[in-house]
């Protein structure tokens, strides 16, 4: 089969927005969701600033029963149901009611680590000789299908559910999964997302690293700097994104709002053979991710109008430049607009390539480019292979027909996926 594929709900918990009209409105203004953290400064981190979603109290029991929450110390879990039910209600597809599970719709929700807090809790208790006292959420929490686990129960799916994982990827290949599910004839819809914990556990590997920024612990807003010259490593960050993929006979059987229409993808890996390693991309398989994204997609480099990309604030984001001028080849003036909502918001891990996929299917839906902030400064490498204009760091109000969409992660891994605008052509 060869279904198409498009969007019809979309749900996001980020740094600067927990909904998507809130994250809308400031990834459309650049506004930053970074801030410092104490709790950072006080365990000594070199980076003392994060990205985290600012829950207000009780809204939690807006997704989860009382009884769920007694014990929840799982943070990525929370962020990823309450960006899958959002998204699934903005679909316009109502919780199940019916004790038979929904056999045409499923999830594939990814995620790096889950319940780490929980894990921690667990290991002193365990230690103290008290295992009887873990509790029966201990599981479920730690397990790292937890949040598809828990966003499948919720909503009767009775499809594939599952929970992928490939480092900064895994959002956009969640996508890419499920598209080609539903593509293939073996789901009508699929509930597509990733998420990360937050806390020191989670983000003091890459401090310890030196990958993290600590050149702005008292401006934060100033720190996620992807594509400056003055960029100094990437700004920890949490959240989750989700997208509801469906076929577009069940879309318009049902006459729901599509957003967009996905056009193929491609997922590999450099095998961290040449310049590839376990934390650098081969930049042949990144190149070639690229152009087998668009033979899958059937389109043409110039037809690309937009890439939302990786663009970590690293020493990579050159490297990056260089990688999708070369596979689009297409340079200067001539090469698409190009943004990055790190920026705003800091690196959220395995939580970044799906709320990245919602910031670019919104673009493609409003018909706007939104700003890329703190890259005035633009690195002099990148100004060699690209024209300034297209780094825009101001809001650009345009149609957009297609936009490619990638993350490269840890491990040499990499997804590209094309999102185009829907007609019923």
């Amino acid at each position: 089969m060869n279904n198409r594929v498009v969007i019809t709900g979309l749900g996001v918990v980020s740094p600067n927005g927990i909904n998507v009209a809130d994250f809308t409105h400031a990834i459309k203004n650049g506004i930053s969701g970074i801030r410092h953290d104490q709790e950072l400064k006080d365990l000594n981190f070199s980076c003392q600033i994060v990205g985290e979603p600012q829950i207000p109290e009780g809204y939690l029991l807006n997704y989860f029963s009382p009884l769920e929450l007694r014990n929840l110390k799982s943070s990525g879990i929370e962020y990823g149901v309450i960006a899958g039910l959002d998204a699934w209600k903005d679909a316009g597809l109502a919780l199940p009611t019916e004790d038979e599970p929904d056999w045409d719709s499923g999830t594939i929700f990814g995620t790096g680590t889950s319940g780490v807090d929980k894990f921690r809790i667990g290991i002193d208790i365990i230690d103290n000789g008290q295992v009887r006292k873990l509790g029966s959420g201990t599981v479920v929490q730690t397990m790292a299908s937890g949040v598809s686990a828990f966003l499948g129960g919720k909503l009767g799916l009775g499809n594939m559910v599952t929970t992928n994982s490939s480092a900064c990827s895994t959002g956009t290949e969640a996508v890419i999964l499920a598209y080609e599910r539903i593509k293939n004839g073996q789901a009508e819809r699929m509930l597509a997302g990733s998420t990360s914990d937050k806390g020191p556990y989670i983000w003091g590997g890459f401090d310890a690293m030196r990958v993290c920024t600590y050149k702005h612990n008292e401006e934060p807003e100033k720190g996620s700097r992807p594509m400056s010259a003055s960029a100094s490593g990437f700004v920890p960050s949490v959240g989750a994104g989700a997208l509801v993929l469906e076929s577009l006979d069940s879309a318009l059987s049902r006459g729901a709002k599509i957003y967009a229409e996905i056009l193929g993808g491609n997922i590999n890996s450099g095998g961290q053979r040449g310049l590839g390693s376990m934390t650098a991309p081969n930049p042949v398989a990144v190149q070639r991710c690229i152009t087998e994204a668009m033979k899958s997609a059937g389109i043409k480099p110039e037809e690309i109008d937009t890439i939302n990309g990786h663009l970590t604030a690293t020493s990579k984001d050159s490297l990056e430049i260089e990688n999708w001028a070369k596979a689009l080849n297409r340079y200067g003036n001539d090469f698409p607009y190009i943004n990055t909502v790190k920026s705003m918001i800091g690196h959220s891990l395995s939580g970044t390539g799906s709320i990245e996929c919602v910031a670019s299917v919104l673009q493609i839906d409003q018909d706007f480019i939104f700003p890329n902030i703190n890259c005035e400064d633009l690195h002099p490498e990148i100004e060699e292979l690209i024209d300034k204009s297209r780094i825009p760091t101001t809001l650009i109000n345009k149609k957009i027909s297609t936009l490619a969409k990638a993350n490269f992660g840890f491990g040499d891994v990499n997804a590209c996926i094309i999102f185009k605008k829907y007609n019923n052509g």
